[in-house]
C-alpha cells in the first residue's frame, strides 16, 4: 500500500532546525570539554597522562574517519534515521563514559561515542540543505556554522564549571537529559525525508576508512611517537604516506566503478562546492589550534585557573551568538561570498592583536577586545561559507556533500592540532633553551602558575608566535574563498516527505 506523502505546509523548517542544533551542539562541545579534566580524570583513574590523551583521541579518531560514509547513509536510509540512531548511541555511550572505573573502560566508551557524532552530524547540513527554501538557507547555515564555532568554546567553560562543582564523571552524564531531550524533539520535529534507492558502495566504504584511519593516526599521534617508530616496521611517516596512498586509490575507485560512488565526484564540478571544502580544511587548521598557545599563557603566564582562562573567551561566544541571525538575513539577501571573505580577515585582525599583546604585564581586560573582534568575525565566516558551499547541491547529494563538507573540517582540525603541538615546543625551545622549553611545555605546565617569573617573558613571545600558524591558515582561507562564484539564482527542488 502506497504512502501518500504529507503536504509541504506540514514541515516547520525552523522547529527541525533548533532540534538539530541541541544534538549537533552537544556532540561539538564534548570535542573541547574534555581537555579541562584530562588531569583530574588522570588522577580518578589512577592512569598516565599518554593513556588520557587517548580519551580524546579515541573521539576524535571514531569522529572524523566514518564521516564520508555516514554522510552517504543518510542519503540512503533518510537524514532523521540516521540523526536519531547517531544521537542514541551518543547517548548512551556517554552515560557509559560517565559511569567508567577504568581507562580503557573511558577509551572504549569515547569510541562509540565518536561513532554516534559521526553518524549525526552529516545529517544536519543534509536536513537544512532539503526543507529550507534557498533564500533562507543562508539564516539556517548562519545558525548551523555559529553552532560548531561557539560549541568549541563553551565546551572548557561549561568543564571547568563542572569539574568545580560535581567531578569530572558529570562532563558526560550531563549529555543524558541534554540527548533525551533532543531525541524527542527531533522525533516531533525533523521531518522525515524522501531517501534515494543508491547500491552501496562497500569497496568505497573500505578503502575511505582505511585510509582515513591511518592518515588521521599518524597525523594526530605523531608526536606521542616522536614521528618515528610506532611499532615494528611501521613508523608514524610510513603510516600518512599509506593513508595518503590508499585516499588516492579511493578516488580513483570513485571515478572508474560502474556502480554507485560513496563519493559522487560530480559533487565536485560545482566549484563553490570545491574552493568551500578547501576553506574548511583551513579553518579547521586554524580553529583548533588558536586557543591552546592562549590558554598556556593565560594559566601558565597569568596565573588563571583553566575556568577564568575560558571566560576570556566569552566576548567570543557572546558576539557570535548575537550576530548569528542578523548575518544569516544579510546571507539571503546578499551574494554572501564576500561576507565569508571579511569574517576571515576580521579573524586574521583578531590574532594579530592577540600576538602583539601577549606579553606579561598587558592588562588582562585589553585582551578581551580581540576576543570580542573573533566573536564578529566568526559570525561573519561560519554561516556564509557554509550557505554558498552548498546552496547549489541537488538534494540526492546533500548527504554526500555534508560528509565530505565535514571530512574536511575535522582533517583539517587534526592537521591543525598536530602542527600546533610541534610548533609550540620549536618556539618554546627558541626562546628557552632546550632543557628550559622541555620543563615549561611538559611537566611544568601541570599546575597552574608553577612557571618560574623568570621564563614569563620567553614563554610568552613562543605562545604569541605560535599565533601565526591559525593566522596564516586564516589568511589562506581568506584568499581560497576569492575562488567562489557569484551564488546561483535557483537550486534543486526542496524534497519533500515520504516514508522514511
Amino acid at each position: 500500500m502506497s504512502t501518500t506523502p504529507a503536504p509541504r505546509p506540514e514541515i516547520n523548517p525552523w522547529a527541525a532546525l533548533w532540534s538539530m542544533v541541541l544534538g549537533f551542539f552537544m556532540i561539538l562541545v564534548d570535542t573541547t570539554i574534555v581537555s579541562v579534566a584530562n588531569p583530574t580524570i588522570m588522577r580518578g583513574l589512577d592512569t598516565t597522562m599518554v593513556a588520557t590523551l587517548w580519551a580524546t583521541s579515541a573521539y576524535l579518531l571514531a569522529y572524523a574517519v566514518p564521516l564520508l560514509i555516514t554522510g552517504r547513509l543518510g542519503d540512503r536510509f533518510g537524514p532523521r534515521r540516521i540523526y536519531l540512531l547517531g544521537l542514541a548511541v551518543f547517548t548512551l555511550s556517554s552515560l557509559a563514559c560517565g559511569l567508567s572505573t577504568s581507562i580503557e573502560a573511558l577509551i572504549a566508551a569515547r569510541v562509540f561515542q565518536g561513532l554516534g557524532a559521526a553518524l549525526l552530524t552529516p545529517q544536519t547540513m543534509a536536513v537544512i540543505t532539503r526543507i529550507f527554501k534557498p533564500r533562507e538557507r543562508g539564516s539556517a547555515m548562519a545558525i548551523w556554522g555559529i553552532t560548531a564555532g561557539v560549541a568549541t568554546l563553551v565546551g572548557p567553560i561549561l568543564g571547568g564549571f563542572m569539574l568545580d562543582a560535581w567531578g569530572w564523571e558529570w562532563i558526560f552524564i550531563i549529555n543524558v537529559p541534554v540527548g533525551v531531550i533532543a531525541f524527542v524533539l527531533a522525533l516531533r520535529f525533523v521531518p522525515k525525508l524522501d531517501t534515494h534507492a543508491h547500491r552501496f558502495d562497500w569497496v568505497g566504504v573500505l578503502l575511505s576508512a582505511a585510509g582515513m584511519f591511518m592518515l588521521v593516526f599518524g597525523i594526530q599521534e605523531g608526536e606521542s611517537f616522536d614521528w618515528g617508530t610506532i611499532w615494528g616496521p611501521v613508523s608514524v611517516w610510513g603510516l600518512i604516506i599509506a593513508g595518503a596512498v590508499v585516499l588516492v586509490l579511493f578516488v580513483v575507485w570513485q571515478r572508474v566503478q560502474r556502480g554507485e560512488p560513496l563519493v559522487p565526484l560530480e559533487i565536485f564540478s560545482d566549484r563553490n562546492f570545491s574552493v568551500g571544502s578547501g576553506t574548511i580544511v583551513m579553518v579547521g587548521v586554524s580553529m583548533t589550534g588558536m586557543s591552546l598557545p592562549l590558554m598556556f599563557y593565560l594559566q601558565l603566564v597569568r596565573g588563571l585557573t583553566p575556568t577564568q582562562s575560558a571566560l576570556m573567551l566569552v566576548p567570543m561566544a557572546v558576539g557570535s551568538v548575537l550576530l548569528a541571525r542578523p548575518v544569516g538575513k544579510l546571507i539571503d539577501r546578499r551574494d554572501p561570498r564576500r561576507i565569508a571573505t571579511l569574517g576571515l580577515v576580521l579573524q586574521v585582525a583578531s590574532l594579530g592583536l592577540f600576538f602583539v599583546m601577549m606579553r606579561p604585564d598587558t592588562p588582562l581586560w585589553m585582551l578581551l577586545i580581540p576576543s570580542t573582534i573573533l566573536g564578529v568575525a566568526n559570525a561573519f565566516m561560519w554561516g556564509p561559507l557554509a550557505s554558498i558551499t552548498t546552496f547549489g547541491l541537488a538534494p540526492e547529494l546533500a548527504g554526500a556533500g555534508s560528509g565530505v563538507y565535514n571530512t574536511s573540517r575535522q582533517v583539517g582540525a587534526v592537521l591543525g592540532s598536530a602542527a600546533m603541538a610541534v610548533l609550540m615546543q620549536s618556539r618554546l625551545t627558541a626562546e628557552l633553551g632546550e632543557a628550559a622549553g622541555s620543563g615549561a611545555g611538559g611537566e611544568g605546565a601541570a599546575g597552574v602558575g608553577a612557571l618560574p617569573t623568570a621564563l614569563h617573558e620567553g614563554f610568552s613571545a613562543a605562545m604569541g608566535q605560535s599565533i601565526f600558524l591559525p593566522m596564516a591558515g586564516m589568511l589562506a582561507a581568506a584568499v581560497i574563498t576569492l575562488f567562489f562564484a557569484r551564488r546561483p539564482e535557483r537550486t534543486g527542488q526542496v524534497a519533500v516527505v515520504a516514508g522514511e
